[in-house]
């Protein structure tokens, strides 16, 4: 049995989306005094890092080898003393990142798991989109194929704004799919590049933005914030 005393603990820290700025101190302290930082893309987060002045041990811990190593990182917690990290490419763990998965492997073995507040880029869409923010779905990425317009019709009877996000190379077709099955008048923001350089967001209906962007080339990280039914704006 682990001395629980002695076990380390999982942190997740949230990274900038943008702005270096948007590190904490108390993030950049977590990370110097990790015995190692589970990262999504280690070239990503060491770039990052080299930025921030940060140095840290890192290691690749992504969708496609989670699955593979959630018992060895537990593993390697309940034997440490010292705390483990895990940060992904841009904004915090777990919201549309991986996460998840250890953090319930964690749990079952009665590992700590703190998490940080920080950058994530669907609240300051949401906030600043003009929408009722008290109440709202967030949805992720859409489907790429099966259960995309299921999940878009879904929508059609939601009173709550819905927050989610789309890479610029489909949001046109995201648009056309929206216009056919919840038509032409219902309210949207489409927020660009919250944090960085050329942070926009473009208002008004998704005719008018499905219009507006078949004539801008949409280019990227993108929030997408949708009214609620009957929503007035």
């Amino acid at each position: 049995m682990p001395d629980l005393n002695r076990m380390g603990k999982l942190i997740l820290v949230p990274t900038p989306i943008g702005n270096l700025s948007d590190i904490t101190d108390r993030a950049k302290d977590c990370i110097i005094k990790a015995r190692i930082v589970l990262a999504e893309d280690t070239r990503t987060t060491g770039k990052l890092f080299n930025l921030l002045g940060i140095k840290a041990q890192l290691a690749a811990f992504h969708m496609h080898n989670e699955h593979s190593k959630v018992d060895r990182v537990v593993k390697e917690i309940q034997i440490n003393d010292s705390n483990t990290v895990l940060v992904c490419d841009a904004g915090t763990p777990g919201i549309s990142d991986p996460g998840f998965l250890l953090v319930r492997e964690c749990i079952k073995s009665d590992i700590t798991v703190e998490a940080l507040p920080g950058p994530t880029a669907l609240i300051p869409g949401l906030v600043a989109s003009g929408f009722p923010s008290d109440r709202f779905i967030f949805e992720g990425f859409l489907p790429l194929k099966k259960g995309r317009k299921s999940r878009i019709n879904e929508w059609l009877n939601e009173k709550r704004t819905i927050v989610f996000y789309e890479s610029p190379h489909r949001l046109l077709r995201c648009l056309k799919e929206m216009q056919s099955l919840l038509g032409d008048g219902r309210h949207i923001c489409i927020a660009r590049e919250i944090s960085k350089l050329h942070e926009t967001y473009h208002r008004g209906t998704i005719g008018e933005m499905f219009i507006y962007f078949s004539k801008n080339e949409a280019r990227g990280e993108i929030v997408i914030i949708l009214s609620g039914k009957n929503e007035k704006t």
